[in-house]
Order: structure tokens, then sequence, then C-alpha cells
């Protein structure tokens, strides 16, 4: 008799196992069907919803999340500073609200795109909780206690529901504290956004978060090489957070140079970049510096240039439909490094 994931999942939910419990079961059968098939290599999972009940659910929980907010608003809501105590209370109402869901479809029914809804409502109401806090103190404070009030409200979120788009909202509040701080001390301008390469200071600041979004990532990632926790997921839209942070911040600041020298680096550093991702087997690094190929190939050739995008645009294509073959040759080729045993299995290249 075979007990599929479906069963697994089940008695989670009937509390005969816990998740901890589910996931090193489906890691042992793994690690078994892996050692006896010679180690197949993995899909990068992605799952947003896991059927269309789900998204009933969505446009429900929508719909219900829309019309409380009418409500608490005529009760003294106040989403703009300067907000008073009712918006406070309110605030907390709400997030207490949301958690009560959120045991029932996150806990409970274990739905994914239910629970990611509800963690960007909490998040919204941590949001306008931040800003009522705010509005108690000067006007330097303003701009990031928000941000942070949210990352706080996040993390308790994560800890509780373990809901792995949480991460990424936690990591987004902290740049945004990161950013606004930036932009409070004189730093840089807020209307700099897309100028950081006429900022070394904040670029410095931008790449140092993400090369540390990226570490933690990674230790996820490395914790769960088969990829059937929580843990991979959480380190997946981590890498979603970083990879921008990293990517965009270094190619914005070549691009600027504009001189030969500087395209060149690019070239290599978007090289380089793809060499990650094919390792760690993680494509939202090659997704971000997509882009600044397409502009680099049209500064490069000019005239020339739709050929350049064209033969871009195949190249990506070839690249996704022998991800798993590049990568087997590629992690055969590379000497033993610390953590390679940890990265998710590559199989052979045949």
């Amino acid at each position: 008799m075979n007990i599929s994931i479906e069963d697994l999942r089940a008695s989670v939910a009937r509390g005969i196992l816990t998740e901890g419990q589910s996931a090193q079961l489906i890691a042992l059968s793994e690690a078994r069907r892996m050692a006896k098939d010679r180690v197949e290599p993995l899909e990068e999972p992605f799952v947003l919803f896991k059927g269309f009940n789900e998204i009933f659910v969505v446009v429900g929980l929508t719909i219900l999340f829309t019309g409380w907010i009418g409500v608490a608003t005529l009760l003294g809501l106040n989403s703009q500073a300067p907000a008073g105590l009712e918006t406070i209370v309110l605030s907390l109402v709400t997030i207490a609200g949301l958690a009560g869901v959120a045991r029932y479809f996150t806990l409970k029914r274990r739905m994914i795109a239910p629970s990611i809804a509800l963690a960007i409502m909490t998040a919204l109401s941590a949001l306008v909780l931040g800003v009522a806090l705010a509005g108690q103190f000067s006007a330097s404070d303003i701009l990031i206690l928000p941000a942070l009030i949210v990352a706080l409200v996040m993390a308790g979120y994560y800890t509780v529901f373990r809901v792995p788009f949480a991460a990424a909202i936690i990591a987004g509040a902290l740049f945004c504290a990161l950013w606004t701080a930036m932009v409070g001390s004189g730093t840089v301008a807020a209307s700099a956004f897309l100028g950081l390469e006429r900022n070394a200071t904040a670029s410095t600041a931008i790449v140092l978060f993400g090369l540390v979004t990226f570490a933690f990532a990674m230790a996820l990632d490395m914790s769960d090489p088969l990829r059937v926790s929580t843990r991979s997921a959480t380190g997946f839209w981590l890498h979603v957070v970083a990879a921008p942070a990293i990517v965009n911040t270094v190619a914005l600041n070549l691009l600027e140079k504009g001189t030969p020298l500087a395209q060149g680096l690019l070239v290599a550093f978007l090289l380089g970049i793809a060499l990650v991702a094919i390792v760690i087997d993680r494509r939202s690094f090659l997704v971000s510096g997509a882009g600044y190929s397409v502009v680099l190939a049209a500064t490069l050739f000019e005239g020339a240039a739709p050929f350049a995008i064209l033969a871009l645009g195949l190249i990506l294509v070839l690249l996704g439909s022998l991800w798993d073959r590049l990568r087997a040759r590629l992690m055969a080729a590379l000497p033993a490094f610390p953590g390679k045993t940890n990265l998710p299995p590559y199989g052979t290249a045949e």
C-alpha cells in the first residue's frame, strides 16, 4: 500500500502527524526513491494554489476584508497620518481577526493561495498600525517605524503560521526600513530609487542587504536540499527579494558608466549570476538579469540589436529547457566545496 503526499497532508490536518514529521517522511521517501533511480533532478517547486477552490476562497476573503475596512473606517480607522487611538485599536483587532481566519485556512486546511492573501492583508493592517503609531512621535520617526512594525508583525505571523510568502514581506519591509533610514538621514533622495548608480553609499547598502538576504535564503535551501518542506519555499521567496537587490543595483551602476570596460564587466557579472543560479538551482537570479541583458544587447549591437535580442531570447529558452542537463554537467565539473552536498540533487548529464 502506497501513502501519498495528500494522505500525509490530511494526517497533519487531523493532528496525527506534525508538519515536521510529515516533511521528514516525505524527505525520507524522496531520498530512497532517488537512490533507487540514480538520483533524478528536481524541478524548482513553485505553487501558488492547489485548485480553483482556493481562488474562490481568496475572492471571498478579499471581499470580506474590503467590507471590514469599510466598516472600520466608519468606526474611526484612518490609514493616513496622523491617526489616533481608534486606528491603533482597530488595526490590532483586524490583525487578530486575520490570525483567527489564518488558523483555519493555513494551519487546518493548508491552503496556499488563501494563506498568501491573508499574509498580505495582515501586512497591510500592520502598515496602518505602523502609520498610526508613527503619528504619535516626531516626523523623523514616521519614516521608518511603519516598515519596522510590518517586519515585526510579519515575523510573528511567520513564526506561528509558517507561510513562506511572509518571508518576502518581512524582507521587503526591512528593505523599506533601510531605504527610509537613508532618506531620513539625507544619504539619498526619496526620488532617487532608480538612480542608485549616482550614490555609492546607497548602492553599497542595498547590495549588502541583498547579500544578507541571499545568505538567509541559502541557509534555508541547504537545510532542505530535496525541497519538500516550508524551509525551501521560504528560501525561494527570499531569493525573489535578494536577486533584484543584488542584480539591479550592480547592473544599474555598470550601465550608467557606459564605457566598454563597464559593459564587459556587466557581461561577466551576468554570466557569473547565471552560473550561481544554475549551481544553487534558483532561476530568480536569471529572471532579474534578463532585462539588463536585453538593454546591454541593444547598446552593444545598435543596428543589429533585434538580432541580438532574438539570440538572447533563444539562449534563455534553451537554458530553461536544458537546465537539468547543464546543471548536472556544471556540478560534476566543479570540485568539492563546502555545502555542495547540501544543494539540490543534480543527477547525471545523460
